[in-house]
């Protein structure tokens, strides 16, 4: 059966199993925050000046506001305003109130903030719109860069107390993102948009493929789907990942890959996580 309704009952499917696996990402960040003394909670992150709690004070503060995007959106409106006449002190104040709590209200605040984005996503016309600060995105998308942020930080504070990485076949999503941020990549960093499309396949932990971008593109990415999330989210410097790239455009892709909104950042450091 075809029509407006099946299409409907599509985008509801798709945006139902993907609040499943955001769960699923929620669960296992949660399982190693558990795990964690209240030193640990204060160790350095590789991100620079933050500590264990601001990573999850971050996740908290982004999945309220994803909340109130979704379910209020004129009050998130206003936010935004706020936000847009100068974002580092609407995130940094965040940030600061955190550090004035103990680890486990900040974890209880992060999961009650999770909780918030999935009640209010998955009662959500899958169609819809959402106000994301300098853009809008749809509700699907969003859904998605929730789960990448956590992946992301959770690599962070995997990365600070000696944990491997959280591999799942979850990634495809971490993954789908940074494909489809690429032209974005290009303009963030002050060059022109890729006018050739680049074919990205990738094993990802279950040894599925994932693909994306057109089969008969000479520009192509390969390699696993782990290394290419490290690498979008920039948790991993490129010479560090067994990633191989061919044409112009792939090659000049790898190194300022992204899969995250705003200025490129940072980074990390070749050989920064090598023994």
């Amino acid at each position: 059966m075809s029509g407006p309704d099946a299409a409907g009952n599509d985008r509801v499917a798709a945006r139902d199993e993907l609040l499943d696996e955001l769960a699923a990402e929620y669960a296992a960040l949660d399982e190693l925050l558990r795990q964690l003394s209240d030193d640990d909670w204060r160790r350095p992150t590789p991100a620079a000046g933050w500590d264990v709690r601001d990573q999850v004070t971050h996740l908290a503060f982004f999945d309220g506001a994803a909340a109130r995007s979704v379910a209020e959106p004129q009050r998130f409106a206003v936010e935004e305003e706020r936000a847009s006449k100068d974002h580092d002190a609407y995130h940094d104040a965040a940030i600061e109130q955190g550090r004035q709590r103990t680890p486990g209200e900040v974890l209880a605040d992060w999961r009650e903030q999770t909780s918030a984005f999935r009640s209010a996503a998955s009662v959500a016309d899958p169609a819809m719109r959402c106000r994301w600060f300098v853009t809008q995105m749809g509700l699907i998308s969003l859904i998605s860069a929730r789960l990448m942020e956590t992946w992301a930080h959770g690599q962070d504070v995997r990365d600070t107390i000696g944990q491997p990485p959280e591999t799942s076949d979850r990634l495809r999503h971490v993954a789908f993102l940074g494909c489809n941020a690429m032209p974005y990549a290009f303009v963030a960093n002050g060059l022109d948009r890729p006018s050739a499309p680049v074919r990205v396949e990738l094993e990802l932990p279950s040894g599925q493929r994932f693909v994306h971008g057109p089969p008969d593109a000479d520009d192509r990415v390969e390699g696993s789907a782990l290394d290419f999330c490290l690498l979008a989210t920039q948790r991993r410097h490129a010479d560090d990942l067994d990633l191989v790239a061919s044409g112009p455009v792939a090659e000049a892709w790898l190194p300022i890959c992204q899969a995250f909104a705003g200025p490129p950042g940072p980074g990390r450091a070749p050989g920064q996580f090598f023994d």
